[in-house]
């Protein structure tokens, strides 16, 4: 499976934070509309059939962009020495 853009899956998890408060605190249909749309979007951005699942594999997803990140870096410091 191909890796969403880091900007893009933060985005959506955003949204889907966003839209979980405020459906918790006060749910409107509003409210519903918007965690629903965002909780499609996460499982499908993340290739999975719940929002725990996509919630998991969005969080290994950034752990993976993060070790990429320190891996560019640590051969960057290498060719510099």
């Amino acid at each position: 499976m191909l890796l969403p853009a880091e900007k893009n899956l933060r985005a959506v998890l955003a949204r889907f934070a966003a839209a979980r408060i405020d459906h918790d605190a006060l749910p409107t249909p509003e409210t519903d509309r918007r965690l629903q749309e965002s909780s499609e979007t996460l499982r499908a951005m993340t290739g999975t059939h719940t929002v725990k699942d996509a919630l998991r594999t969005a969080d290994a997803m950034l752990e993976q962009y993060r070790a990429d990140r320190s891996g560019i870096t640590q051969a960057d410091e290498a060719l510099a020495a």
